[in-house]
């Protein structure tokens, strides 16, 4: 027989548990399911909410749109020759990789109805854009005010306008007009918005001291750079990080709000760091640096990759590593691929109950389609980051049964994850833990 004193503490531990503002279920392992919210899209790239739940997303080569939480579907701002759009912008373009793709609303959007875009824009090209890359600003970020019937734009105003474009072709596979231009653009904890930029498939951009490619810039609603980011002695102001090669995800931490990035590797050593003020991502693809040899478009980016009979791991310690030891101030990566490449992009944080524990992880998307040898593996991962952001604990794939390319990841305000794939379609990946009692 149970006395009523061990009954009672028993409820008291019960209620208690109920009453705590820690999820309950600290250990469960969330059910995932995964349901198509919009379709026949082309080339969706990033999404956006409001509170409430209208998801704003860009498709690269069309243009803005919203699906507003009735339901209705808005076309906004069309690049050129888009059509069905509330206005264009006649100078936005895409070519290769690049068009119109980060998305981002301003942190106080229910108040002052902004709403940020990164696009390719051919305004602001020099006289020598056809051939000479550094007379090339074709990378813009654009800023918007949105009418309350979520039915159009007005304001634009472009706030950076001087993020170099790659106008030439290439005798590497990937490095054509337009090649690597990240391009993911949020607002940090600081209020600040963060932009990353690709290297543009030139050897001299990552660790260039003021052309805006291979970088991730802090900068203020106009453009500005932050006050307190600490670029080497000569660098653009408005750098927070630079030697990056590809940096297609950023997101902090919900625990202390640190900056992650999950950047591109070539064919080898995808990373995911934890960024340091002014701190360098060790990418340094010139040739004729650290016993390399001539290499097309003065990008050695990919050697030795080709070298048949070396494992990928070898290749890309005695090749271009993503993160070189000659850097003293290099950011040293919290995760990387050990050596197959397989497309890693996108990325948010998993925040709410809902996700048991994976809360306060990195979900990220992966992008792999077997090129060069490397494995296919199209995903979403889950990475589980050290404190210190230097290591990894675990890595999990998300049982999605969805084999897509994850091109777009965000955190909706019902705390289900969005994902944009390139195969033309939005999905809504939930995630239920149930409650665990104790039984005493």
């Amino acid at each position: 027989m149970i006395k009523k004193s061990k009954l009672i503490s028993a409820a008291l531990v019960g209620a208690a548990l109920l009453a705590s503002p820690v999820h309950a279920d600290t250990m469960g392992t969330p059910k995932i399911s995964a349901m198509s919210v919009h379709s026949g899209l082309e080339n969706p790239w990033d999404l956006a909410f409001t509170k409430a739940g209208d998801m704003f997303y860009t498709e690269k080569c069309k243009g803005l749109s919203v699906k507003t939480k009735s339901g209705s579907v808005n076309a906004l701002y069309g690049m050129k020759d888009s059509s069905g759009y509330n206005s264009t912008g006649s100078d936005l373009f895409c070519s290769g990789q690049a068009g119109m793709m980060g998305v981002t609303l301003d942190p106080k959007f229910k108040k002052n109805r902004r709403i940020y875009v990164a696009s390719t824009s051919s305004k602001y090209h020099g006289s020598g854009c056809k051939d000479n890359f550094d007379k090339c600003d074709g990378g813009i970020i654009m800023r918007f005010t949105v009418s309350k019937d979520m039915k159009s734009l007005s304001d634009r105003t472009d706030i950076v306008k001087d993020i170099q474009y790659k106008p030439f072709k290439s005798d590497h596979p990937f490095g054509g007009p337009g090649a690597h231009n990240g391009n993911r653009l949020r607002f940090g904890p600081d209020g600040y918005l963060w932009a990353t930029t690709g290297d543009r498939h030139k050897g001299d951009v990552p660790q260039h001291p003021t052309l805006l490619g291979g970088n991730v810039l802090r900068i203020d609603t106009d453009g500005k750079a932050h006050p307190g980011n600490k670029p080497p002695k000569g660098f653009d102001k408005r750098m927070y990080t630079y030697g990056h090669r590809n940096v297609q995800g950023i997101d902090f931490r919900p625990s202390d709000g640190r900056a992650f990035t999950a950047e591109h590797g070539p064919w080898h050593n995808d990373e995911i760091t934890a960024l340091v003020n002014g701190g360098n991502g060790g990418w340094d693809p010139r040739p004729n640096i650290a016993g390399r040899g001539d290499c097309p478009d003065e990008y050695c980016g990919y050697m030795p990759n080709q070298k048949e009979g070396m494992l990928p791991a070898a290749r890309a310690e005695a090749g271009t590593p993503m993160s070189d030891t000659r850097f003293k101030d290099l950011m040293s990566p919290a995760w990387n691929n050990n050596g197959i490449s397989q497309g890693t992009g996108s990325a948010a944080f998993l925040k709410g109950s809902n996700w048991g524990y994976w809360e306060g992880r990195l979900a990220v998307g992966i992008m792999g389609i077997g090129f060069g040898g490397t494995p296919s593996g199209m995903r979403i991962d889950v990475v589980d980051i050290a404190k210190d952001g230097k290591s990894i604990k675990s890595v999990i794939h998300i049982p999605t049964g969805l084999t897509k390319r994850f091109r777009g990841l965000r955190l909706g305000p019902d705390n289900a994850l969005y994902a944009a794939v390139d195969e033309g379609e939005i999905f809504k990946i939930t995630a239920t833990t149930k409650l665990s009692l104790i039984h005493i």
